[in-house]
């Protein structure tokens, strides 16, 4: 089984991420999961965001760095939307990483480096029409990520909602959230 350390996104640790770990603890995987916003929870993205931007995003990165000091190299790194900054940095940088699955964001690869590391797989998953992934470039980082690394895959979703995996939030979509939750039920299981 693999070990995952899953990052929440600009709402911080809500119900819903909470229970999208629970999936993968009950399939059997071992998943960390840090609050990188120390306790808060926020209403509106909006609002988070704002919290974000004030410690500052750098400081969010690097509780998510830190999360990770204390476990094993052996990690797959998982991020919503936010989150995907420090999950996506760690797969990039630090040593021994299995694997990547950032929802709903994804930043270009020259943003902690140069190169994506050699055999280390990575999923994109974000509904095509949403206004951050697919509006704020996102979806060109993850196009440029597929077409440059061997074992990548982009999964579009079609719809415009933001943060529609987490189960908690109105902008949750059940169809397109359980295709992703089994797609990453799959890449864990590939990555035993």
């Amino acid at each position: 089984m693999a070990e995952v350390l899953v990052f929440h996104h600009g709402h911080g640790l809500t119900v819903g991420v909470r229970q999208f770990a629970e999936q993968l603890r009950r399939a059997g995987h071992t998943v960390h999961v840090p609050d990188l916003f120390e306790g808060q929870v926020f209403d509106s993205l909006g609002e988070g965001m704002d919290y974000a931007e004030d410690v500052g995003f750098g400081t969010v990165i690097a509780r998510g760095t830190a999360a990770a000091e204390d476990l094993p190299a052996e990690l797959v790194y998982l991020g919503f939307s936010l989150g995907v900054l420090p999950a996506q940095k760690l797969a990039q940088t630090r040593a021994g990483a299995k694997g990547a699955l950032l929802l709903e964001a994804c930043v270009p690869v020259a943003e902690f480096g140069g190169a994506w590391p050699h055999g280390v797989p990575v999923q994109v998953h974000g509904m095509d029409a949403d206004p951050f992934f697919a509006g704020e470039g996102d979806v060109d980082a993850a196009r440029s990520l597929v077409a440059t690394v061997a074992d990548a895959e982009l999964f579009l979703y079609p719809g415009d909602r933001h943060l529609f995996t987490d189960s908690s939030l109105p902008s949750h979509d059940e169809h397109a959230a359980t295709q992703v939750t089994d797609r990453v039920l799959d890449f864990l299981d590939r990555i035993e």
